[in-house]
């Protein structure tokens, strides 16, 4: 059932959003985390972390391990990796019950039409806000992680 409102808030936000690109406003939207608690990310969050791929979304959870459990919480930030690359049988069978080990929330985008997040092969997409607006985009490797904050 929560995956269905997800999918249908998150439909309703493909249909009237393009990509998030500099001086616009995210305005808000929903993902569910790892272990399907839906998350709104709206004009509270100053910083967005967006993997595309298994390495850069484990440099990234192995960066978010080292912290205290409210790191992101604490910096108004969150961490959304893309898996809709991912079959779903490896999705359940193996990369959730792993996701679920962490103590941070990874935000999930299954959906592969999801297109509103820039991506540069093995980079991790930083986008920084002020007030709901992206003031910043970049494409860091696991050195630059702790430099975000």
């Amino acid at each position: 059932m929560i995956k269905k409102i997800v999918f249908l808030l998150t439909f309703a936000t493909l249909l009237f959003s393009n990509s998030f690109e500099l001086n616009k406003n995210i305005n808000n939207f929903s993902l569910v985390d790892q272990f399907d608690k839906v998350h709104t990310v709206n004009s509270d969050v100053k910083t967005i972390l967006v993997s595309f791929e298994k390495g850069t979304g484990a440099d990234v959870n192995q960066f978010l391990s080292s912290k205290n459990p409210d790191f992101l919480q604490n910096n108004h930030a969150v961490f959304i990796a893309n898996i809709s690359d991912m079959p779903s049988i490896i999705t359940k069978m193996f990369a959730l019950p792993k996701m679920k080990k962490y103590k941070h929330s990874i935000l999930l985008i299954y959906d592969e039409s999801d297109k509103r997040f820039l991506q540069e092969e093995e980079k991790t997409t930083v986008y920084k806000l002020e007030n709901g607006v992206i003031k910043n985009i970049s494409y860091i490797e696991k050195k630059d992680l702790e430099k975000v904050f």
